[in-house]
């Protein structure tokens, strides 16, 4: 009788851990940025997540493969996430871990929809406009447009970037998964942007790397590619099959506030006034896309 409350309620606890996880993600890939190049760091996160999520699969008795009409979506999801984490770390290393860690998480899943909106030639219901016209002003506020120099500021072009880019590959994986298991189909995806990746790598630079001593860089490098991609990732993918999509995907807006806060209290970084404002406006804007109509009885 109880066994599926409970189970519930795990799968929300498993989804607010997950969140919290990639908010802590974003100072702790900021620490990175000092260590390595761009390029070199984004290998040596997707050489470990390749690593660590093939032998949880193996462990959990996943299944791997995935049909031949997924390869399309898993080679198009695995460029994008490669040029993504390109943008990302060029991001944290000209900016701030919690403007940034704000601004992509806020406008990702606005971007998302308005993408799946064109695709879909599917007109916004009043409800999805107000929270688009809500979105649109927390995008103006998070980017302070208007300072004719703030978008270049801080990273803020790489963020921005790294929102649509993200919009576009969700489209991929949403579209993909179906054709195997969610942390299968993540497996691939990850190979394929380590492959991206690898024939821009500065090969010298790895010699360097294994004679770092400095306990901060081993530890956020395996924080980063261990508990914020593989289980983090995999933990969210597991409860949205168990507590669905929709639901699921309204947590994504608890890693503004860990990614804020944690840059606060790690890398003493300063919470801005238009960064709160323009977070919970993101926030408003996705309750209310979200939000299903009233139906009135008559």
């Amino acid at each position: 009788m109880n066994n599926k409350p409970v189970s519930d309620k795990l799968m929300l606890i498993a989804i607010v851990v997950s969140m919290f996880l990639w908010g802590l993600g974003w100072p702790s890939a900021k620490v990175l940025t000092h260590y390595a190049s761009v390029v070199n760091l984004g290998v040596y996160r997707y050489i470990i997540v390749v690593a660590s999520l093939f032998l949880l699969l193996i462990f959990s008795r996943q299944r791997l493969t995935i049909k031949k009409a997924g390869i399309p979506f898993v080679v198009a999801a695995g460029v994008l996430l490669a040029a993504y984490s390109y943008l990302f770390f060029m991001g944290l290393k000209n900016g701030s871990p919690g403007a940034g860690g704000v601004l992509v998480t806020t406008l990702n899943p606005i971007m998302a929809y308005v993408l799946g909106a064109l695709i879909d030639r599917k007109l916004p219901s009043r409800n999805e406009a107000i929270g688009l016209a809500l979105g649109s002003l927390a995008g103006v506020i998070l980017l302070r447009l208007w300072s004719s120099t703030s978008i270049l500021d801080s990273g803020n072009i790489y963020f921005l970037l790294s929102a649509v880019l993200w919009a576009a590959m969700s489209k991929f994986t949403s579209k993909g998964t179906r054709y195997g298991t969610s942390t299968g189909f993540s497996l691939w995806q990850y190979v394929i942007t380590l492959a991206c990746l690898l024939p821009l790598v500065d090969f010298n630079e790895f010699s360097v790397v294994l004679s770092i001593r400095d306990h901060a860089f081993w530890f956020n490098l395996f924080f980063g590619a261990i508990m914020v991609t593989t289980v983090a990732t995999t933990m969210y993918f597991y409860a949205t099959t168990r507590l669905g999509a929709e639901k699921a995907s309204s947590f994504i807006f608890l890693v503004p506030l860990a990614a804020a806060v944690s840059s606060w209290l790690f890398l003493g970084e300063h919470i801005l006034i238009h960064t709160i404002i323009g977070g919970v406006l993101g926030m408003a804007a996705v309750y209310m896309i979200n939000r299903k109509p009233k139906i009135v009885g008559r």
